[in-house]
């Protein structure tokens, strides 16, 4: 017997003994103090009546003292065991009976393993999810595990260092293997899915760099490493956001990509709705979507202002790329670029400096620390320490530090200091972007976010324009709309998706008209978040593949 039961047998002999107590003591008062003797079954019955408070029917009232005080100590030890007392005992039971217990085994094919489970776990079940790819989480925490499957998440209960855990969850028939948990845990999973399967595919996180060829060693046939990961995104987004390279595309079809732009401070689309702004009509280039402060928009509303932390979705030629990209710039910044500035020189730091110098980009490195590579020493939330490191003449400030409320603290003394500096920074906790962005960052990336981005990418092969915030370009058949409008499908307002382009014998037409009749053999160029593509896919009722299986866009976006 476990200890809530020996607790529950304990309650209820107790009470058994007080009620039977009460009633003995009852049936003698009313014989010797009220003269009016009645049976023990009648005791025992006005017991349960006083501790369940349903009334005492002729007995009373009462002439004597004690047997006032008897009733009203029966009242209070009803109300202590049965008010106060008893749902201790009984709700943990209720709940018990009615909690949904996760599976422990399942019996699917082609699926992602998922054995471990982390923020950036739960980025990458969102987009296979979205992409309609069979998943199962595997665990060993059992409160964990039904949590995530109360959420509506497929979760496997089982240890996933061992063969029947890994068998649970029907590796051997799986497509890949995720493992996503501490780098010495990970190392393990890895030694016991190789025991399991020889052929599966593998792919592994490791927080420490230095971990990842013995993760290799282990069986993992890719490791990844999130910080690295994160410091070439940071540093894609600030060469992207102050240069003409158009920087990461998505091939669609001859001579049409589609592209991010971010708007920099003082150029001629700052500050203009995207009616004012006329860019189809300057350059030719379709606006498709949009970020704001962060938060993605398909086909924004024409009367939205574009800010200097706007990141425009783009359709086009390359040549009309290059011209729109122009427009999106500062003509006064471009040609008097300064150094970049990076704040923090941990892994994610180091990282950041490396891809600027082998770019070229001129930089200066500011640390708490003073270490080997570090060329201003103290605190960057402290405006002399900027002023030191020559943030009044750079170009941007990358914030790659590991506390969320220091880089939160930076960024307004960064912004306070100098009004035009691009501020781009990294955040742990997704949840914190929204404080940097109110802090005034231009560009905020989530470790977590951008890993399991990442990982997505690795694992299915789609084209993510950003990393951190998942549109994905997808090519998709859809005869269900054959013969409807484009005005009359109504993609938009249905799914969040855009449909970009049409590929209709062996051409890509991208100025598509509401009156444009989709065929049953068109193939559909789209565009759109986790979410929206998941409710594309299944308002088509198609499964889809990457648009451009080949092209490997680069970590730029909001």
């Amino acid at each position: 017997m476990n200890t809530q039961r020996r607790r529950a047998a304990g309650y209820f002999a107790l009470l058994v003994v007080v009620a039977v107590s009460y009633a003995l003591v009852y049936q003698w008062g009313m014989a010797h103090l009220e003269g009016r003797p009645v049976t023990f079954v009648h005791a025992l019955e006005v017991t349960v009546q006083s501790f369940t408070s349903t009334g005492y029917g002729e007995d009373a009232p009462w002439t004597t003292a004690p047997m006032h005080v008897l009733v009203i100590a029966m009242q209070l030890t009803g109300l202590v065991l049965l008010v106060l007392t008893l749902p201790l005992f009984a709700a943990p039971w209720v709940e018990r009976r009615l909690e949904v217990n996760p599976p422990t085994s399942v019996d699917t094919d082609d699926h992602v393993v998922v054995a471990g489970f982390s923020a950036r776990g739960e980025t990458l079940v969102d987009e296979l999810d979205a992409a309609g790819v069979p998943y199962a989480v595997l665990l060993d925490d059992r409160e964990t595990a039904r949590d995530l499957y109360t959420d509506g998440r497929s979760v496997v209960v089982g240890d996933p260092e061992t063969a029947d855990g890994l068998e649970a969850a029907n590796v051997a028939r799986a497509r890949s293997v995720v493992l996503d948990d501490s780098d010495e845990r990970n190392a393990m999973m890895a030694l016991s899915v190789r025991a399991v399967d020889d052929d599966v595919r593998i792919v592994s996180f490791a927080e420490d760099r230095d971990v990842a060829t013995y993760l290799e060693y282990a069986g993992a046939d890719e490791v990844l490493s999130p910080n690295d990961i994160l410091g070439h995104s940071l540093a894609d987004k600030v060469t992207s956001a102050v240069s003409t390279d158009l920087g990461g595309t998505v091939d669609i079809g001859e001579d049409f990509v589609v592209a991010e732009m971010p708007i920099q401070s003082d150029s001629d689309l700052d500050g203009v709705t995207l009616a004012e702004s006329a860019v189809r009509e300057r350059t030719g280039v379709h606006v498709i979507g949009a970020w704001f402060e962060g938060e993605f928009a398909g086909s924004p509303d024409p009367d939205r202002v574009i800010h200097r932390n706007t990141i425009l979705l783009v359709a086009g030629p390359e040549d009309a790329l290059r011209d729109l990209k122009e427009l999106t710039l500062a003509e006064h910044r471009v040609h008097t670029r300064g150094p970049v500035v990076v704040a923090g020189h941990g892994e994610v730091g180091s990282t950041v400096r490396a891809v600027l110098d082998s770019q070229g980009v001129e930089n200066t490195v500011v640390d708490i620390e003073d270490k080997q590579g570090v060329d201003v020493v103290g605190d960057v939330s402290d405006p002399s320490v900027l002023s030191e490191a020559g943030v009044a003449d750079a170009t941007a400030l990358v914030l790659a530090l590991g506390d969320d409320t220091t880089t939160v603290f930076s960024t307004l003394v960064a912004r306070e200091e100098v009004e035009e500096l691009d501020v781009v920074a990294r955040v742990d906790e997704a949840d914190s972007a929204s404080k940097l962005y109110a802090a005034g960052a231009d560009y905020v990336l989530a470790l977590a976010t951008v890993s399991g981005r990442m990982l997505a990418d690795t694992i299915l092969g789609e084209d993510v324009m950003s990393l951190d915030t998942g549109v994905t370009i997808v090519r998709t058949a859809a005869p269900r709309l054959a013969g409807r409008t484009l005005a009359g499908a109504d993609v938009r307002r249905r799914t969040g998706c855009t449909v970009i382009a049409v590929e209709r014998d062996g051409a890509v037409r991208a100025d598509l008209d509401p009156d444009f009749e989709f065929r049953r053999d068109d193939t559909l160029v789209v565009a759109g978040n986790d979410d929206s593509v998941a409710t594309f896919n299944e308002f088509v009722g198609n499964e889809t593949t990457p648009a451009n299986a080949d092209a490997r866009p680069g970590a730029s976006g909001p």
